[in-house]
């Protein structure tokens, strides 16, 4: 069956790279916005005095992991269930577990070379020095955890999800809501009122980008977090809390076909 899902993942990766459209949408975008911000703001220092595009790059990974797994995830899922590709798979000897793995694969795959990118963009436009070896251990396990949650919760959105032609909007709106109020595009989150960081704290993105910026900023930036420190303890708790939360949504909302309830 591990072949199986491989097979499905080399399936899912060549279906992806012929939609040119998605493609450059899920790359370029968030590449996009840090150019911007980081043109923009570049000439910025916060009050460490670390430039603003260099924040913005480190950031911007949360929400490019965001974009590519949890929207290709949930929007994926939800195409293959309206066209009955879902429905002709359960046919098949193919278990649903193997079906997942290979999104999975297209997802971790994508969140891989959008993080490349965003770093590169960073290194090559804003002159971001990379972090040293120790920070990229670091930046591993926080960058799996946040596919692992991003992904699962895709999975389980996509059941609300009525029309696939819609799920890219329906699912941008949680994003691009949560990059305003976790740190991402708007940096320190003391700018926010009190409660809006409460709220923020309570999802993975807050957490997501402060892990990161912790990996490619330098130990300066720790004043500017909540409560003056970067709290990998809390990183890593929260996002682990996430990948049980939607572990246990998508065991109780995956379907195979629209019309089951």
């Amino acid at each position: 069956m591990i072949a199986v899902a491989l097979s499905r993942g080399h399936i899912e990766i060549l279906q992806f790279l012929r939609d040119r459209t998605a493609v450059v949408f899920t790359f370029f975008f968030p590449a996009l916005l840090l150019l911007l911000f980081g043109t923009i703001f570049g000439s910025e220092s916060s009050a460490a005095g670390v430039a603003a595009s260099r924040i913005f790059t480190a950031s911007m990974i949360a929400y490019g992991v965001l974009n590519t797994a949890f929207v290709t995830m949930g929007s994926g899922l939800a195409l293959d269930r309206e066209d009955g590709t879902l429905k002709r798979l359960r046919g098949t000897p193919m278990p649903a577990w193997a079906y997942l793995i290979g999104k999975a694969l297209l997802v971790t795959l994508l969140s891989v070379a959008e993080a490349a990118v965003l770093i590169g963009v960073g290194v090559l436009v804003f002159d971001m020095p990379l972090p040293p070896a120790g920070h990229w251990v670091t930046f591993a396990w926080i960058f799996l955890l946040s596919v692992i949650a991003c992904s699962l919760l895709g999975v389980a959105v996509s059941a609300l999800v009525k029309n696939a032609r819609n799920a890219g909007a329906i699912l941008n709106v949680p994003v691009v809501a949560l990059q305003f109020v976790s740190g991402v595009f708007i940096h320190p989150m003391s700018q926010l009122p009190d409660w809006l960081e409460k709220v923020a704290s309570l999802f993975p993105v807050r957490w997501m980008a402060q892990g990161f910026r912790y990996v490619f900023l330098p130990p300066e930036a720790e004043a500017q977090e909540i409560g003056g420190s970067w709290d990998l303890g809390m990183v890593a708790m929260v996002l682990g809390v996430w990948c049980v939360i939607g572990l246990v949504l998508c065991l109780w909302t995956f379907r195979w076909s629209s019309r089951e309830k």
